[in-house]
């Protein structure tokens, strides 16, 4: 009887073991990220070639092999609920057991500040045709951050679209225009003389250019894997659609464009349908 006891233990010891030993080695970064941040979860010891799949409070996660394992970046939408939100990954390859790894992680809560403008009242009570114009515009750039390229297009680091030391301003404020509270701000700004250049912040493809009504004249670049900047009120654009960008390679000028009150440049990022802080892509650790 004991002996039989002493073999029950032991054969659950080894498949207690061989569980354990099956489950995914993960990191998060930053472990307590903020609402509006860039986080990225790092799968480790899995060769380029495994399938890795995973997702953070319901939004799916696109991996890329990074640092002897895989990598996926993560958004914060600027908008999302502080608090505790569930995070899972699977991992198959050949020749072993699936893996799969799970947690909670704590988005912390970010105090943003409100701002009150005043703006050509046309730019605000819009007629009937330029509020279909407007929203129009705006279920097109939602359908475009929604398509996931599946190539990662960038690499390194990512470097600021306009020269200077001054840090960009206002992402996340609760604006109050002509004395109407609106959206929040989904990116940041940078005050610059008409006619400064804006630069590519990393290599990607040029997803689209246009004039709209309330971002002006833009350019927005996919970086693949559901990534993309955004380069809102350009004076002036110096490249076309579809076209491959180098980071630093010039994208057009600071201007005026749109709903503006004077010459700046709104940078804007997004990984899928999260609206992020694009000041923490100049500071993402993912350098390879």
């Amino acid at each position: 009887m004991r002996a039989g006891l002493v073999a029950l233990v032991a054969a659950l010891s080894l498949v207690g073991q061989a569980a354990a030993a099956e489950k995914a080695d993960v990191v998060v970064h930053p472990p307590r990220p903020r609402v509006g941040d860039v986080a990225w979860l790092h799968v480790k010891h899995v060769p380029e070639t495994a399938a890795v799949e995973g997702s953070l409070g319901g939004r799916p996660l696109s991996f890329f092999p990074y640092a002897g394992g895989h990598a996926a970046l993560v958004g914060i939408d600027l908008e999302t609920k502080p608090g505790t939100h569930p995070w899972r990954v699977g991992v198959v390859e050949t020749g072993r057991e699936p893996r799969t790894a799970g947690g909670r992680v704590q988005i912390r809560r970010r105090t943003f500040p409100v701002e009150r403008l005043t703006v050509p009242r046309a730019m605000v009570d819009l007629d009937p045709e330029t509020e279909r114009r407007a929203v129009a515009e705006g279920k097109r750039l939602t359908t475009l951050y929604r398509t996931i390229t599946p190539e990662r297009l960038w690499r390194g680091r990512f470097t600021r679209p306009v020269a200077g030391t001054e840090p960009g301003a206002g992402f996340g404020a609760r604006r109050i225009i002509n004395g109407q509270p609106r959206s929040p701000h989904g990116g940041i700004d940078y005050s610059a003389p008409k006619g400064t250049p804006v630069v590519a912040a990393n290599s990607g493809r040029v997803a689209l250019v246009a004039d709209f009504f309330f971002p002006g004249r833009l350019v927005v670049l996919d970086h693949g894997l559901g990534l993309y900047t955004l380069y809102f009120h350009l004076d002036s654009v110096a490249i076309g659609e579809g076209q491959r960008i180098e980071r630093g390679q010039t994208l057009g000028a600071v201007g005026a464009s749109g709903r503006a009150t004077g010459p700046h440049l709104h940078f804007g990022a997004q990984v899928g349908a999260a609206r992020v802080d694009p000041a923490g892509l100049l500071g993402l650790a993912v350098l390879d």
